[in-house]
């Protein structure tokens, strides 16, 4: 009997080796070509095939022949055929029988992406990076015997990275999309304003647009009136029109424009919300009614800010996509272990209750300074799991994508490996990206990471998206840790100072925390003039070099902020007359600026680009008015007031500036009045308001009064809701 098992044993064995065997496929031996790739006239297919013919050109330097046939032959790979039971949309099966590999999709790009993971699991390539990869040479090229099937984690996966059009076949590798890949070109997010615009409406139709603070606010960033019945109608003939046009589109955004709170609130609109709960409701049962009338279609929306909780009663149609936001999220820890988190995910708690059909916007970027340190990089995969667990079908990782963001290239290729199988382990993908994109300097850069990441932990400070690097001064930017940081970047460029490319990679992802230095050097104030401007120097050539061309989303340039920094920030005849004076307020700042208010208007500082940084004192819906007591009578010639405008914040610039002097308090003279015209440029802007006379006059007092709009105009996304403008110094000489 144990010699019956033996032998049956050995029986079984060579029957697992000879199928194993038979089901190899030989694409390439010693040079010469084995195999063909057969593929069909389907454009996705036909990309896949020319794909894999490349790269085992690159590996094998033999070039594989492409047909169109239905006679395969053996070793042949054969896309487009062979089992989809069980693939979702963008899913894959590899499959080798009777030495053939098939290739099978379940839709989409499915085929595509299974020949990238053949490339990578079972040729050793690696992509890494724009034009980054990694592949060893072989004149013999044999794939085993495989059946593997994938389905993404997400049926829509987006991210962001500035090489993402430059370098198709990295976008491919990482399996991300571009919103036209799946909506209707032009009709992806905020879209009110293109399917109502107010240049056409606005002035005939104003009913047609948000009823804010008791009159209706027609602008291009306005909301719409969404209980107005012939809102509905022109919408709907639109969107047929656009269905029309685009005949293989299925989706297409039916959503808010960009901006808080500037819901309509009429009294039917009103009605619906208040039943709600939410202004959700009244955009809910717009958007419901489109979804009725094309039923074949998908219809996004978004649950963005005001809209960021789900209505109480009504539920979205199944065809109603839900573009869930978590812009007001802090990202130091995942979305569950702090307040703002915890109320995103009440509010993806509540849309999973009623919605299978879930799009998560995610940010994991510093909209205001995108070269600036974010070491989020350990909640990526708990939020991530987080998102489909909760329904999430769809998902967009907003990051840092521009070249010189901080570590824009690691971001997007951790994020597109997450939205692709959330299971895979976020620190091993990340050593695995800095072991073949940094090499030999990788243990330096890892070490860098890592003590960031523990820094803004101990600090137990926000990481916001609207962060100032002085945010962390005292936490995970603080002197002490930037001077470690730097001695570790020192080590890495060390490491690879004989290979250029690599030595470009270590100072391109250096930039930020250059940067950093820079910015953080405006307050410590212990470093030299000379020392500054060899920094700033350094900075601007490597900027240049490296061709980084934003530091914000507002598109201000590293060169306009090398040429304005020792204008403003370097101490250079700063001397104010009015430094200490005491200040007596006829109109207060707003409540946050208050007690700051009292010594930063006069001390010689000049505050950076994002009014959130300490120094910028506000006033919101109102008109500033003040008195400066200097303690003495001086001799002056010049007034000037510092202002910044930041759309995005609401803040603009004022109006007027009336300055007058005395030296009594008493009787005051008018010293000089300063129009400033209105700007609409998206750029972060400082304005100085300057009034000079010729003659030398003699006060002690100056009273200054600064008119504002008090509401954001038409044109702004805040339309219709108060303004904020911001002063930082006023300078008296």
């Amino acid at each position: 009997m144990k010699r019956i098992l033996n032998l049956c044993c050995i029986i079984l064995l060579l029957a697992t080796i000879s199928c194993k065997l038979n089901a190899q496929v030989a694409l390439v031996k010693e040079g010469k070509p084995m195999g063909r790739i057969v593929t069909t006239d389907n454009p996705i297919d036909n990309r896949a095939a020319l794909l894999l013919q490349d790269f085992v050109s690159r590996i094998t330097q033999v070039r594989l022949p492409v047909v169109i046939t239905n006679f395969t032959r053996k070793n042949d790979v054969i896309i487009g055929s062979g089992n989809t039971q069980g693939l979702t949309e963008d899913g894959f099966r590899l499959t080798t029988q009777k030495h053939q590999l098939y290739i099978s999709s379940g839709g989409d790009k499915g085929s595509i992406y299974g020949v990238v993971t053949l490339l990578e699991k079972y040729m050793g390539i690696s992509y890494y990076a724009p034009h980054c990869y990694h592949l060893e040479q072989s004149r013999t090229l044999t794939i085993p015997s495989l059946d593997l099937a994938e389905n993404p984690t997400f049926r829509y996966r987006q991210s962001q990275n500035y090489a993402l059009s430059e370098d198709t076949v990295y976008k491919d590798w990482l399996r991300l999309e571009d919103p036209q890949d799946a909506f209707v070109k032009g009709y992806w997010v905020h879209t009110f304003s293109r399917l109502l615009p107010v240049a056409e409406f606005g002035e005939t139709h104003p009913e047609y647009y948000s009823f804010i603070n008791g009159q209706r606010r027609p602008g291009n960033a306005s909301q719409l009136c969404l209980t107005n019945p012939e809102v509905l109608e022109i919408i709907t003939h639109r969107i047929d029109s656009i269905f029309k046009a685009n005949p293989k589109a299925k989706i297409i955004s039916v959503s808010q424009n960009d901006g808080n709170d500037t819901y309509c609130t009429c009294p039917t609109c009103r009605s619906i919300d208040e039943y709600e709960g939410s202004p959700t409701g009244s955009l809910i049962h717009f958007v419901n009614q489109l979804a009725k009338r094309f039923p074949d279609k998908e219809f996004s929306t978004l649950a963005y800010q005001y809209t960021m909780h789900p209505p109480k009663h009504i539920k979205p149609l199944p065809n109603v996509n839900i573009m869930l936001c978590n812009i007001d999220c802090r990202r130091e820890v995942p979305l569950t272990d702090n307040a703002s988190g915890r109320n995103f995910v009440k509010a993806m708690e509540g849309w999973a209750g009623i919605s299978n059909n879930i799009f998560v916007w995610d940010y994991g970027i510093n909209f205001d300074n995108y070269l600036v340190p974010f070491p989020n990089f350990p909640i990526l995969q708990q939020n991530i799991k987080l998102f489909k667990k909760h329904h999430a079908t769809m998902h967009f990782s907003q990051i840092a994508g521009s070249r010189g963001g901080d570590f824009s290239e690691m971001r997007t290729y951790m994020v597109s490996k997450l939205m692709w199988n959330s299971e895979l382990n976020a620190d091993s993908l990340m050593r695995s990206f800095m072991d073949h994109y940094y090499g030999a300097a990788s243990p330096y850069i890892y070490q860098y990471e890592k003590l960031l990441e523990g820094a803004l932990l101990a600090s137990n400070t926000d990481l916001w998206i609207y962060d100032t690097p002085l945010s962390h001064k005292n936490g995970m930017l603080n002197k002490h840790c930037r001077k470690r940081y730097n001695e570790l970047f020192d080590q890495a460029e060390a490491a690879v100072a004989t290979d250029q490319e690599l030595l470009n990679r270590v100072r391109l992802s250096r930039l930020p925390l250059q940067y950093s230095d820079l910015e953080m050097a405006r307050v410590e104030q212990g470093e030299s003039i000379e020392s500054l401007n060899k920094q700033l120097r350094l900075f601007g050539e490597r900027t240049d070099y490296f061709k980084v061309t934003a530091l914000n989303e507002r598109n201000n340039t590293p060169k306009e902020y090398c040429l304005l920094y020792p204008k403003r920030y370097l101490p250079n005849n700063r001397h104010n007359l009015a430094k200490e004076a005491e200040i007596n307020w006829v109109s207060i700042p707003a409540e946050p600026y208050k007690i700051e208010a009292e010594t930063v208007l006069t001390d010689e500082q000049f505050s950076g680009d994002s009014s959130k940084e300490p120094g910028w004192i506000g006033w919101q819906g109102t008109d500033a008015v003040f008195t400066l007591d200097m303690k003495e009578v001086k001799e002056i010639t010049s007034i000037q007031c510092d202002f910044i405008q930041q759309l995005g914040q609401w803040s603009l610039f004022p109006q007027e500036v009336t300055y007058s002097y005395s030296v009594d308090n008493q009787c005051y003279n008018l010293f000089g009045k300063h129009s400033i015209a209105e700007d609409r440029s998206p750029k972060t802007k400082f304005y100085q308001a300057v009034c000079t006379v010729n003659t030398p006059v003699q006060a002690r007092y100056i009273h200054v009064v600064i008119n504002s709009g008090k509401v954001c105009p038409g044109w702004h996304f805040g339309a219709g809701h108060p303004s904020w403008f911001f002063i930082d110094e006023i300078t008296v000489r």
